[in-house]
């Protein structure tokens, strides 16, 4: 059986023999020739399937031990597919500090439409079990929720689900298939934002859906190619190339993460940290050590009363201030203004997203330099 990490290099059965090249061509055609009429033919329409994505669907596939990987043109386009398989009555449990563009999604687009939603904090299980109705079909949860890093039980939820004849769709992008892999823990489908950590390199955007049964391959194919939201040859490629890092990238940072927390825990301005494992006591803790590999390479901080997060922000000069996570190059933000500004203020106070709140995507560059930007900014506020 092939590893992880050569899966990461040389996954995807690419099936192109012709010129020997080791990397799979960009197929830049939308559309193929028949060879006579009623042949029965691999490829005929760009929407429907191309070499490109097919390969880079395939590398997914298997790192994530599934059944059918599938190439959106976004994050979110792989999450509006994912609850595009239910209808109006169906009711879906939802985690209750869920990504802004995934909230804008549920209570503008679908609730209207008569999908019913319930917010749940899904690591409480007694409170997960209590929201289940007849009408239930689905749980939708981060693993590790944004900015706040609070990790729920792939396994525990799935079970409980199940019990119930409902689906788990777990939404990964923080961990990635190296860290953690939801359908070996019992999820039914796992979707990543891969124009983070799998991408890798903020040159692209790309939403992914891996199954784990056939049955599930079929439906989710069918939306595919019925929204149209696919991933375009040019971004399947980048994404393959990026996937091709991904164990050395998340290494770097992960180590990166881990010096950057010792330092903002000797900080005078800094009131909290948020990292799964920062408390060895946690529900966090003890769920990264049963059912990953790590925590992964975002952190929040929140800065005491009285300093201003936005002119601490702004006196960074090596971190980049822009949304998005999980590049080579290190990133901040401060969520109330920028990655949850669609979420009430009410709302978002409730989840414990302060104004005060900053979210730091540690990149690949020394961490050394990463730390002095970060206290020279310090000094500033």
């Amino acid at each position: 059986m092939t590893k992880f990490n050569t899966l990461l290099v040389r996954g995807g059965k690419p099936d192109d023999n012709h010129t020997g090249a080791v990397n799979v061509p960009i197929y830049n055609s939308s559309t193929y020739r028949y060879p006579k009429l009623g042949s029965d033919v691999r490829w005929d329409y760009e929407r429907s399937g191309n070499p490109t994505r097919d390969n880079v669907e395939n590398v997914c596939a298997e790192l994530e031990n599934g059944d059918r990987g599938f190439a959106f043109s976004s994050g979110m386009a792989a999450i509006h597919a994912a609850l595009s398989l239910f209808k109006p009555g169906d009711h879906i449990i939802i985690g209750d500090n869920i990504y802004g563009g995934t909230f804008r999604l549920v209570n503008d687009f679908l609730r209207p439409r008569g999908i019913k939603f319930s917010e749940v904090d899904t690591q409480n299980i007694q409170a997960l079990e209590e929201a289940f109705t007849p009408e239930t079909k689905a749980v939708y949860f981060e693993t590790v929720t944004n900015p706040l890093l609070k990790v729920s039980s792939v396994r525990q939820i799935s079970k409980l689900a199940h019990e119930h004849a409902a689906m788990v769709i777990v939404d990964n992008t923080f961990l990635t298939p190296y860290l953690q892999k939801p359908l070996d823990l019992g999820a039914d489908l796992v979707l990543h934002s891969a124009t983070k950590y799998l991408g890798g390199h903020s040159d692209m955007t790309a939403g992914i859906i891996v199954t784990r049964t056939k049955e599930l391959s079929d439906k989710v194919y069918a939306l595919q190619n019925s929204i149209g939201a696919i991933l375009a040859p040019q971004e399947a490629n980048l994404l393959r190339r990026g996937i091709q890092t991904l164990n050395l990238r998340m290494d770097r940072h992960i180590s990166n993460t881990k010096k950057i927390i010792k330092y903002l825990e000797r900080s005078d301005k800094v009131g909290r940290v948020y990292y799964p494992t920062v408390d060895k006591n946690s529900i966090d803790y003890a769920i990264i050590k049963d059912e990953t590999k790590g925590a992964g390479g975002v952190l929040s901080f929140e800065l005491k009363d009285g300093l201003d997060a936005a002119k601490f922000v702004n006196s960074l000069q090596l971190i980049i201030l822009a949304v998005s996570l999980g590049a080579a190059e290190s990133l901040v933000e401060v969520p109330a203004f920028m990655s949850h500004f669609e979420i009430p203020k009410p709302d978002r106070l409730a989840m414990g997203i302060k104004d005060e709140l900053i979210r730091l995507s540690v990149g690949l560059e020394d961490a050394d330099d990463l730390i002095a930007d970060l206290d020279q900014a310090f000094k500033k506020i």
